[in-house]
């Protein structure tokens, strides 16, 4: 998934080790708010975010922003219960997590009764069946791919507004959704988790502006949403704490405001003056700010350190810089610890050899390039060398912040001193992933970041390297290093049909190595991410899924 300075995941793994792996860790700061006392009833939160959302249609949202928002928002079929020690999945929409047969290609889903939308008409499964089919039109472009990579037919199928259905999401009945898998999906009612698997009434849906005009079934609803400055959600008088086992409706509205720079939100919540004692932040703490902040002991009770089941990295376009000498030079070249820096120092993370994170089912550790992780210069000099000694020019394209711009002057600073000479291409961040993800915009280098979609390698490798999906997905393509290795593809095929975990696995650390190999990819840090909220912000819950501070129990303390 993406960003937050995050991204999307895409692997498939054992899941349970994982999710154990990641409650271990799962709390920093003031998580104790969320368990202790009595929730205040009353007030606005306000959420301070430089950026606006990529998406809130549930169909198109991939960022952990958005997701994390439209959990207020929006009932997914399943869900993460991370009021606990450790994630637990339950049934959301659905009274549980989902009921599997035929090995695992059919999975069947009932629904709660009396979950109601805005407007007091009931969900049914029609609803679910219409949302998820939404997502397959050209028009509704962003989202995760795995609706139209497991369901029957849904390679071909164009989405629900030429008026066609997808027989493979049945309806028997108003309560319940069955859906047809070509393959085996062992973990399928994790994938239920994400919004893309939530219901849409086709009589509220706006087609490509629906991401303002989102229909609730969850405690909040849009009160107005003006693009790049403000979205104001207010309380949906028809949800109801009985049907809803994972969120609380304990504040009047939360009020998000757009477009102030990282530094002056930091600083804001800091200070924790006026609103700024009800606000808290989405996006991570400013990297110049970091470990400042991290080290505060004014600031341990409203701090949140999150490992994030994820990597930041920077892609190298395979199709543009197709020489594996001046790749393999990259990746020795790379300076980890100046990049570290931009990003806010040790406290953002540990230094990444892997695509991989620890904790995730299909880490292996290895380190095909630098020991140093300042980087090897001469040996990267060495490869230049044997590449004919060429002086390119390439572009590197990240988010427009202090931030993103430190780290690509890092770049550019670590890759002159072997003759590459690096143009920054800043993105707004608000289009920054529905940028860089359109296949019309190629860069030479490009920064992301991936957070696993649920904790496990088949949400991580397969999603950001296998090749064959660039033509499929020429919007939204997660593959920003452009690999398409039939070695590569033939481990993605590989471990899709295998049942057994250690050796899925296995072939998951196999493919990871690959990819290091072909140097598709510069692997930079092993991610957490902070943020902070005011003094007057209760019930905070580090979401270890999405890497979020989660709003589903946030109160207000008066």
């Amino acid at each position: 998934m993406t960003r937050r300075t995050r991204r999307s995941r895409t692997v498939t793994l054992a899941a349970t080790a994982v999710v154990i792996a990641l409650g271990a860790t799962a709390c920093g700061g003031s998580s104790s708010d969320s368990g202790s006392g009595t929730p205040g009833k009353g007030g606005t939160l306000t959420v301070l975010n430089k950026a606006d959302f990529d998406h809130l249609d549930p169909q198109r949202v991939y960022t952990t922003e958005g997701q994390s928002m439209d959990q207020e928002i929006l009932r997914t079929l399943t869900g993460w219960d991370e009021s606990g020690s450790k994630p637990k999945l339950v049934g959301d929409l659905a009274t549980d997590t989902g009921t599997p047969s035929k090995g695992a290609t059919v999975w069947t889903f009932h629904l709660r009764h009396g979950v109601k939308y805005q407007d007091g008409t009931e969900v049914t499964a029609q609803d679910v069946k219409y949302g998820v089919e939404r997502g397959f039109s050209s028009d509704i472009n962003g989202g995760p791919p795995y609706a139209a990579q497991w369901l029957v037919g849904g390679s071909d199928y164009k989405g629900p507004y030429q008026g066609k259905q997808l027989d493979s999401i049945q309806t028997p009945d108003e309560y319940t959704v069955v859906f047809h898998l070509k393959q085996p999906v062992a973990d399928f009612n994790e994938t239920t988790t994400m919004t893309g698997w939530s219901a849409v009434p086709k009589a509220h849906d706006t087609g490509s502006t629906y991401d303002t005009k989102v229909w609730s079934d969850g405690p909040y609803m849009i009160k107005s949403y003006t693009k790049n400055k403000e979205l104001v959600l207010t309380r949906n008088k028809h949800w109801s704490q009985a049907t809803d086992p994972i969120r609380q409706q304990n504040v009047d509205g939360i009020d998000v405001r757009f477009g102030q720079d990282e530094s002056a939100i930091d600083q804001q919540i800091k200070a924790d003056a006026g609103t700024a004692q009800t606000s808290i932040q989405q996006w991570p703490i400013a990297g110049s700010d970091l470990a400042q902040l991290a080290s505060d002991p004014s600031l341990k009770s409203r701090y949140y350190k999150i490992p994030a089941p994820g990597i930041n990295y920077l892609a190298i376009n395979t199709t543009r810089v197709k020489d594996i000498h001046v790749r393999q030079a990259i990746e020795y070249a790379l300076d980890k610890t100046t990049v570290r820096g931009a990003f806010g120092g040790s406290a953002y993370g540990d230094y990444a050899t892997t695509m991989l994170s620890p904790g995730i089912g299909g880490y292996q550790k290895f380190n095909l390039y630098s020991a140093n992780p300042a980087g090897n210069v001469a040996k990267a000099k060495e490869l230049m060398k044997q590449a004919g000694n060429p002086k390119p020019t390439m572009s590197i394209a990240v988010e427009n912040t202090p931030t993103e711009e430190h780290f690509a002057d890092a770049v550019k600073t670590s890759l002159e001193h072997i003759g590459i000479h690096v143009n920054i291409s800043p993105i707004d961040a608000s289009n920054y992933f529905s940028t860089i993800n359109n296949t019309k915009n190629q860069y030479d280098l490009t920064w992301g970041d991936w957070i696993a979609d649920w904790p496990n390698a088949s949400t991580v490798l397969p999603t950001l390297f296998d090749g064959r999906l660039i033509k499929k997905n020429p919007q939204s393509n997660q593959d920003l290093s452009y690999l398409n290795d039939p070695k590569v593809n033939a481990l993605i095929d590989k471990a899709a049909t295998m049942t057994d975990v250690a050796r899925r696995n296995a072939t998951y650390g196999q493919m990871d190595e690959q990819i290091l190999k072909d140097a598709a990819v510069v692997p930079l840090m092993y991610m957490n991410f902070s943020d902070m909220s005011g003094s007057k912000v209760g019930g905070v819950i580090s979401d270890t899924i999405l890497a979020e501070p989660s709003l589903v129990h946030v109160y207000i303390k008066h």
